[in-house]
């Protein structure tokens, strides 16, 4: 069982949360916040997703910029959206990558990030029938 999804003040962790969330909506594997702010200038945080299709990818991806769009956020740069096999995106504090599977297991960012602090991102158990709960990822 998942911990519910913390509220944080934080406003950047929260967009990272988001992009999270929003991966997971396509059903992306392997969900991971990598806390960056300590080892590099590039970024806050990184978010890392899988899917297992490039069209899966292209979703993922797209469903992130949905919801940054709704939290007024677009990014500054989007880079290999059309081969969906490993997908960038770039909001400035929060750098999104979402990858094939196969992508992401070669170039294998958690290893280049080791140093990290690592926040993995599941999807909530389903809420029992009839008990008209839902929810969304939440971090550990």
């Amino acid at each position: 069982m998942t911990a519910p999804r913390a509220e944080t003040t934080d406003p950047i962790r929260a967009l990272a949360e988001t992009c999270a969330a929003a991966a997971l909506d396509k059903k992306a594997t392997d969900v991971v916040m990598l806390d960056v702010r300590s080892l590099t200038s590039l970024a806050d945080w990184f978010v890392l997703a899988s899917g297992r299709s490039d069209t899966q990818v292209r979703a993922i991806a797209e469903a992130v910029e949905t919801a940054c769009r709704g939290r007024e956020r677009r990014p500054l740069c989007v880079e290999g959206l059309r081969h969906g096999q490993w997908v960038l995106l770039d909001y400035g504090d929060v750098v999104v990558h979402v990858f094939y599977g196969p992508v992401r297991e070669f170039y294998d960012l958690e290893r280049l990030w080791a140093k990290a602090p690592r926040i993995a991102v599941e999807a909530p158990e389903p809420a029992p029938a009839g008990s008209g709960k839902t929810g969304r990822g939440a971090a550990r």
